[in-house]
């Protein structure tokens, strides 16, 4: 069974190992980068089977007009069994009152399909379009 709570103590030989997992090296190259990242987050969202870490979703905003979810990551032998999912509507659940929840990522058909399936729409659809600016590469 699955279980989603906060993640208030960084256990940084878990974050590591389930960033890994799905090839984030940007990430896991600066270890402390990312500590700092989940310690000035606003909200991080943990899923557990079995007391072992499976997936986590992170969140940066000011949790009033703006949130963004940063990271939402599931570990690949774990994905594909609504773990996303219950991170995602978790993270919609906590923050029903703010009207703009945004998040990045690949232009992959099933990515798409997934956040679509829980009502994000391509900024374009709604007359908006992003930017971003990478100040380092990785």
């Amino acid at each position: 069974m699955i279980e989603i709570k906060e993640y208030s103590i960084y256990d940084e030989e878990e974050i590591l190992a389930l960033y890994s997992s799905v090839g984030w090296t940007a990430y896991t190259d600066r270890p402390d980068t990312l500590k700092n990242g989940f310690e000035n987050s606003l909200l991080c969202l943990a899923a557990y089977e079995g007391g072992q870490i499976v997936g986590i979703v992170r969140v940066v905003g000011d949790g009033y007009t703006i949130i963004f979810i940063q990271d939402i990551l599931v570990n690949p032998e774990y994905q594909r069994k609504g773990i996303g999912t219950l991170l995602v509507q978790s993270v919609l659940e906590r923050f029903d009152k703010v009207r703009q929840i945004e998040l990045t990522t690949d232009e992959m058909p099933s990515t798409l399909a997934f956040y679509e399936s829980l009502g994000f729409r391509k900024m374009s659809e709604i007359g908006c379009c992003g930017l971003i600016k990478v100040q380092r590469e990785t």
